[in-house]
């Protein structure tokens, strides 16, 4: 006779929420290859939902109240959605809620995200010795802390091994618009930018940079198949082992809330293979860089480190508190572009 460990006479129930198309090859995608994993390994003892499309606006805590209706956790997994999944959370105290990249966590709602400061370390040392203008371009979406965090980080990380690069940024505002994204990125090649970063969901930036014949990296999966000769690698979000983890521990009965926080040493960043394009001594650079992350002796953000204005902000040698990190709302000095309102 065997004994199982299931508290729940029947699977757990898991909705996923998502703010663009599962198709979108970025964020979402991502999101929905980690649910794929979930049901690979928990199999019959999950049923999963998923919604995409949401909006981050008053149709998302109406999509998010549906769910909590019907299941026993729910990943929100879009900034956006930090007010909402709190409102919902409060009616509904006996569902669980995990929130991506958000920062109001309580009795039954965690939150979770990656550092992914620490992958754009990487492409921005990469970033820096490939340009041959000295020009980066950046296709950014909402001015959040953690699309802030990413362009310091990669910024910094540029400077560090080439002290002549600028970096322009474009502001888009929308996670998924290909034609946006799309049109920014031809601004930012118009304006001499000939490497590519974008914190955007769709294609769009990797498509233009092959037409172009610019680099670019991919965002949060691997998008060489857009981009073949212009992507030099990419930031791969691995969000697969946390919903195991998580959803087990529903199952299990033993979820608490709780703030996850993780990067390259516990595999949620990872990263798309090296174009070869990449001479080797930048290439293994790079590698130094992911190994030593790894073994956690390098921080983005280790002092003396201003921001924009030229206030100090890391003395020598401090790094970043945390709540710097989560709350961050200013450009480090060198980046010349005025900071959004």
């Amino acid at each position: 006779m065997s004994i199982s460990t299931n508290i729940f006479a029947t699977p757990v129930k898991a909705a996923f929420v998502y703010v663009t198309p599962i198709g979108d090859h970025g964020w979402t995608y991502a999101h929905h290859n980690g649910v794929i994993h979930l049901k690979k390994v928990l199999g019959d003892d999950v049923i999963i939902t998923e919604v995409e499309n949401v909006p981050e606006d008053s149709d998302s805590e109406r999509v998010i109240t549906s769910l909590a209706r019907k299941n026993d956790i729910v990943f929100t997994t879009s900034f956006g959605y930090m007010n909402p999944t709190a409102n919902v959370a409060k009616r509904y105290p006996n569902v669980k809620f995990e929130h991506a990249t958000g920062y109001m966590p309580s009795k039954n709602v965690a939150n979770y995200q990656a550092k992914f400061y620490e992958g754009r370390h990487v492409l921005g040392r990469i970033a820096g010795g490939m340009t041959k203008n000295n020009i980066i371009g950046w296709v950014a979406s909402f001015p959040i802390p953690e699309v802030i965090r990413d362009i310091n980080s990669a910024f910094l990380a540029a400077k560090s091994v080439n002290p002549n690069i600028e970096m322009k940024i474009i502001w888009v505002y929308t996670w998924f618009d290909p034609g946006k994204e799309s049109n920014a990125a031809n601004a930012l090649i118009a304006q001499g930018a000939d490497v590519l970063f974008q914190h955007t969901a769709s294609t769009a930036v990797m498509t233009t940079a092959e037409d172009k014949g610019v680099f670019a990296f991919g965002q949060a999966s691997d998008m060489r198949k857009w981009g073949p000769n212009a992507q030099l690698t990419g930031i791969i979000n691995d969000w697969g082992p946390y919903y195991v983890e998580r959803v087990k521990a529903v199952r299990d009965g033993t979820w608490t809330s709780a703030d996850s926080f993780e990067g390259i040493k516990q595999g949620m960043v990872k990263f798309a293979p090296m174009n070869q394009k990449i001479p080797t001594d930048i290439k293994n650079d790079a590698m130094k860089a992911i190994i030593d992350f790894a073994m956690e002796k390098v921080d983005p953000f280790t002092g003396p480190i201003n921001k924009q204005d030229g206030t100090p902000w890391l003395g020598a040698g401090e790094t970043a508190p945390i709540a710097d990190l989560m709350g961050m709302q200013f450009y480090v000095e060198g980046i010349e572009s005025q900071f959004p309102n």
